[in-house]
């Protein structure tokens, strides 16, 4: 008796990543000024802060509010220097100045290049608000490589709200399915896979597993060199 065939590999619509922690370096900003921060506080105050700016996006989900990640990232770094004890206009002004500009990691623009290589469409789902994204993926050098720069601030909902990844559905005129949807975030992960995306967790330090993740993800992987085969395989 015959074999049955080998499944056929779902289509991929569209490979959609964060932008934050996934493509672009959150820590960059306060890493370009950790000497003048000094007293090793430098990674305590990053840490706050990208906690709070988070924080921040889902009470504001949560309540039906809505102000943009711009003021919301403003307002978690006033948070963060007041809880170091930290009063320095000049430093805030420049803090923000990076955030705008940060580093993308060195495994991110090689990724899309491959994926685009292959006639794979490729864009970016994230919170931060059109200017912020727009400022952040031109200085990084990954505008070359993206077809689309997706923002929340379109519907006035953040992440992990289902209505924010239908968003990639709907600019890509495919099912969810046909999704693969890469965030180094596991809270963002998880709504992605709930939503019925095919994700994959980027998992670089490692972390943990969370949210059952290990169930709802299709895998993880610790780079973004990893993408392209296990998507085009």
């Amino acid at each position: 008796m015959a074999s049955p065939p080998a499944p056929r590999p779902t289509p991929v619509g569209a490979c959609v990543f964060d932008a934050y922690g996934t493509l672009l370096d959150v820590h960059a900003a306060v890493g370009r000024h950790a000497a003048r921060i000094g007293g090793g506080r430098a990674p305590a105050l990053s840490a706050l802060w990208r906690a709070k700016q988070l924080e921040y996006s889902w009470i504001l989900s949560q309540t039906g509010d809505y102000e943009d990640f711009e003021a919301l990232t403003e307002r978690a770094l006033d948070v963060a220097l007041a809880t170091q004890g930290i009063a320095d206009p000049g430093l805030r002004h420049a803090l923000l100045a990076a955030y705008r500009e940060l580093d993308a990691f060195p495994d991110a623009a090689p990724a899309l290049a491959a994926l685009r290589a292959k006639g794979v469409a490729t864009a970016i789902l994230s919170n931060g608000s059109p200017g912020m994204l727009a400022a952040a993926v031109g200085a990084a050098g990954l505008a070359p490589w993206l077809d689309a720069v997706l923002s929340v601030d379109d519907i006035r909902l953040y992440k992990p709200a289902p209505r924010v990844y239908a968003l990639a559905a709907m600019r890509f005129g495919c099912a969810p399915r046909d999704i693969v949807f890469v965030s180094g975030n596991a809270w963002d992960a998880y709504g992605a896979a709930r939503f019925g995306c095919r994700v994959l967790w980027l998992n670089r330090t490692p972390q943990p597993e969370e949210y059952g993740l290990d169930r709802l993800a299709e895998g993880r992987i610790s780079t973004l060199a990893e993408l392209p085969d296990r998507i085009l395989a």
